[in-house]
């Protein structure tokens, strides 16, 4: 949440927060937004039946937004989400949760199990998000000595 970075490639939010216009939104950009109203669409894999939009609302956000914190992740730290960002865990948990805590987030455009670890040295991540045969993934790569 801070207004720079030292790090290549990282970019910041609040210097862009900044730079908005402190003027009201006007009431015709407003829409009727309550806990029940629709956030975001998740779109199933399909398993049990043809894929499908599950819907998301503000409430299930607002839930999944505290989770990390749930589980003693602050805003010092910096997690690493590897997930992509149409998956729940990724969106909600991952997205939602570091701006709620003001944590930093790392994510990378595609997985790399041979380079998840440098990536975690390299932008010194203090927490990962874990989900299915990922950790399997990485015990499975090569030892690496350095």
């Amino acid at each position: 949440m801070g207004k720079t970075c030292t790090l290549n490639g990282v970019n910041t939010l609040a210097d862009k927060v900044e730079e908005a216009p402190d003027s009201p939104v006007p009431d015709t950009w407003k829409s009727t937004v309550n806990l029940k109203s629709t956030f975001l669409y998740i779109f199933t894999s399909g398993t049990t039946g043809l894929p499908k939009a599950a819907v998301i609302t503000q409430l299930q956000s607002l839930r999944a937004s505290a989770g990390l914190s749930v589980f003693g992740v602050t805003e010092d730290d910096i997690i690493y989400v590897p997930l992509p960002l149409y998956h729940s865990a990724a969106s909600l948990l991952g997205i939602c949760g570091c701006i709620e805590l003001g944590a930093t987030l790392v994510l990378k455009k595609k997985f790399s199990a041979s380079q998840f670890w440098n990536d975690c040295r390299e932008y010194n991540v203090t927490v990962f998000q874990y989900i299915g045969e990922l950790c399997h993934y990485l015990c499975n790569q090569p030892k690496v000595t350095l």
